[in-house]
């Protein structure tokens, strides 16, 4: 009697074995902001981008500062000038307010020059590694793939399981 208690039991607890690991989902973590800082085309990209960037701002900036020194020169001279010469000073003021905001919105706002220019430079770039991400997964039949590097939040990572270095080595050999 005991025999058969211990065989069901072993059966069981091997039914269970057998259940659970056919429920296993393969997955792998990625590191998709290492990935890109390790591709030399992104990180050129990211230079150019930073560059433009930059040289917009600083025109942003000077149209601002000749605001800022016409607001200042008005306020210096307000007092000695009439009525009608205030107004149409104070309206070259505004108006070179809204052409200096006007060109922010046009280099940094939504669909903006940045915007554009990140597209045609980063995104190509971006959808490289997408791809090399999903071939690489259907070839290891993985189900999910983790980003560390995005919003979803990993609190631990086995580092055996981040396939990054491997992703890197495939779009090179490209």
């Amino acid at each position: 009697m005991k025999r058969y208690i211990i065989a069901a039991a072993v059966l069981a607890a091997g039914s269970f074995a057998y259940q659970a690991d056919a429920q296993v989902q393969k997955y792998f973590v990625i590191d998709s902001k290492y990935i890109l800082e390790k591709i030399p085309e992104y990180t050129d990209a990211q230079k150019k981008l930073d560059d433009a960037s930059k040289a917009w701002q600083e025109e942003v900036d000077k149209k601002m500062q000749q605001v800022d020194q016409m607001y200042r020169s008005y306020q210096a001279e307000r007092a000695l000038l009439s009525e009608e010469a205030r107004k149409k000073r104070e309206d070259e003021i505004v108006m070179k307010e809204k052409e200096a905001k006007d060109l922010q919105k046009k280099y940094f706002g939504y669909d903006g020059e940045l915007y554009k220019k990140r597209q045609d430079l980063v995104k190509p770039v971006q959808d490289k590694v997408f791809n090399a991400v999903q071939q690489f997964a259907q070839q290891r039949g993985a189900e999910i793939v983790y980003d560390k590097a995005g919003g979803v939040t990993i609190f631990y990572a086995d580092p055996k399981l981040d396939k990054s270095d491997e992703i890197v080595k495939m779009i090179n050999k490209k």
